[in-house]
């Protein structure tokens, strides 16, 4: 821990003349859980958002990008992800990447099970948390910062090898949030946690989404998980979009209507589409300012901006 510090303080000075560029930034700190890994997101419009490590993603970012277009507002979209990692290990090697601009918003999102060796153990996204966004905090006092608590994972919990196995779907979900509400209190400095876990939740309580693709998926339900049911399929990283854009916009998910140009280029239903704007938009209640749901004109080139 002292040489992380060490290595923070180093950093922030070796960067203090750095210049802001203009703009509303925003940069997305996570794993494969940001980037889309395991489906057509991962590299969905990857020519409108800056990969710091030049990995060619675009994933969850690239989909925000989109929504924030169409809802005619303008953000400067990076991302720095290594998959199947925590903070820590943006905290160890990528401070000198994240450390190049003073960012106006940043989302950040840690290992899916909060700790590789002691799943469910809250200590590490807490601390881990707090020691990034301090860093944060030093290149721009005025950054907005949101964790992001992550989904329950499948593979955790139906398979008798599953840290979460035994339990219902919702029990990792809920851990997750709980230990985000902690590294939250631990960083007065984050505004708040985005409930994307939540999110899916309640898509599978409302009959949306089916809650065990180990014995099939429902007739006429979505699949929020892909192949391995550990991360999201295209549905289920939509609906982490939608949470994020409302989250951070204040905007109604549902405002982007059916015919939104990022769902339509992924193939996804379009009364599927209308449904999970609907969930994002009851998950977050207060947070965003309802607004009557827009239909657009059919996704073309010329309004989709391809």
């Amino acid at each position: 821990m002292k040489f992380i510090s060490a290595l923070m303080a180093f950093v922030m000075i070796a960067l203090g003349t750095t210049v802001a560029a203009d703009g509303t930034s925003i940069l997305f700190i996570g794993n494969s859980f940001t980037y889309g890994a395991g489906s057509a997101v991962r590299f969905h419009r990857a020519d409108t958002v800056t990969d710091l490590n030049n990995e060619g993603n675009g994933g969850v970012p690239a989909l925000f990008k989109s929504f924030t277009a169409q809802a005619g507002l303008d953000y400067d979209v990076y991302l720095e992800t290594r998959g199947g990692s925590g903070l820590e290990f943006h905290l160890e090697n990528k401070l000198g990447v994240i450390g190049r601009r003073p960012w106006d918003t940043v989302v950040m999102q840690g290992q899916s099970t909060l700790d590789f060796d002691k799943p469910g153990d809250s200590a590490k996204i807490i601390r881990t948390s707090r020691q990034m966004a301090d860093f944060l905090h030093g290149r721009n006092p005025k950054v907005e910062m949101y964790l992001m608590a992550t989904w329950s994972r499948a593979d955790q919990t139906y398979p008798a090898k599953g840290a979460w196995f035994g339990k219902p779907i919702e029990a990792m979900a809920q851990d997750v949030r709980a230990a985000y509400d902690k590294a939250a209190a631990g960083a007065p400095s984050v505004k708040s946690v985005i409930p994307v876990g939540e999110a899916w939740m309640r898509a599978m309580q409302a009959g949306i989404a089916d809650p065990n693709p180990y014995d099939g998926v429902e007739a006429g339900k979505i699949n929020l998980w892909t192949y391995d049911h550990y991360h999201a399929s295209a549905y289920g990283y939509y609906l982490e979009a939608l949470v994020i854009f409302g989250s951070l916009t204040g905007r109604d998910p549902r405002s982007l209507g059916e015919n939104e140009c990022s769902a339509y280029e992924l193939g996804l239903a379009r009364p599927d589409v209308r449904k999970l704007q609907q969930i994002a938009f009851e998950q977050l209640g207060s947070a965003v300012t309802p607004a009557p749901l827009v239909v657009p004109s059919p996704s073309s080139p010329e309004r989709c901006g391809r």
